[in-house]
């Protein structure tokens, strides 16, 4: 007597597909995961804090302390056109100097600083978009530039006594200044090793020389836009013021922006480490 036939093997049950492993949000090429909320103020605070170092502030606030005091030096001396005197003064110590030479200083720095201490390696561990580290770093060094060198130059050209066309123009033409640095020597901090050095022989070669040979060059300047500003509010003529009052604003702010938006493509196809 046979027994029951045996019964076909079951098929084995087929496993699903291992899920692929995604590389980490900070590799080269991959673009991170939108930051979550908040992570932009924390960063811009963290790069702030790496900014403010009591060398930096001490050294330039000085500059611009001497450059307060030499202010009240021409006012006292009464001068015949103390117009076209603070606004000379304005534009070869404050636009021509002291406003890219700080900005250079702590622009730089935000993301360069980051990188020698170790700290952007930590932000590239983190979910957070690489244009968020780069809007960051041209905000902090914004929020300490605007103030260092603003207040001593404003203080200067009411104290050189040009009258509210002075105070105005010195404020509107600084403002654009230090919004143009920032954002230029950002990406220059970011492209460039070495970023100090570089950006001042930017500074006094080319703003200081070239840019002075003919309209063309002048053009590639952004000194050349703080200055036209400048000369429209006060109606003084100046070297390099070529530009309608409306250009000269709105072109530092372009520089800037597009200047960022490099910046942020510099950090996500580099290497950090």
């Amino acid at each position: 007597m046979t027994g029951p036939p045996p019964l076909p093997p079951s098929p084995s049950p087929s496993l699903p597909p291992a899920p692929r492993s995604s590389p980490p949000p900070g590799d080269r090429g991959t673009p991170a995961i939108d930051n979550p909320p908040g992570a932009f103020l924390a960063i811009y605070r963290l790069l702030l804090r790496s900014l403010a170092k009591r060398g930096r502030l001490i050294g330039l606030g000085l500059v611009g302390l001497a450059g307060v005091l030499v202010a009240l030096a021409i006012g006292a001396s009464k001068p015949f056109d103390p117009l076209g005197d603070g606004a000379h003064f304005i534009d070869h110590f404050g636009l021509s100097v002291l406003v890219p030479v700080t900005t250079l200083v702590f622009a730089s720095a935000s993301i360069g600083d980051a990188t020698d201490d170790g700290t952007l390696v930590y932000l590239w561990l983190r979910p957070v978009k690489r244009s968020r580290v780069a809007l960051a770093a041209f905000a902090a060094s914004l929020t300490i530039c605007l103030p260092l060198v603003g207040v001593p130059l404003v203080v200067a050209a009411a104290l050189v006594g040009g009258g509210g066309e002075l105070i105005s123009g010195t404020a509107v033409s600084v403002a654009v200044a230090v919004v143009g640095y920032c954002g230029l020597f950002t990406a220059w901090g970011v492209r460039v090793r070495r970023a100090l050095p570089w950006g001042l022989a930017y500074i006094l070669l080319w703003e200081g020389f070239v840019a002075r040979a003919g309209k063309s060059a002048g053009r590639l300047a952004l000194l050349s836009y703080s200055q036209s500003v400048l000369s429209e509010y006060t109606g003084v003529g100046l070297r390099l013021a070529e530009s309608p009052l409306a250009v000269g604003i709105i072109v530092p702010i372009v520089v800037a922006g597009l200047a960022v938006a490099y910046a942020s493509h510099r950090l996500n196809v580099q290497d950090v480490a």
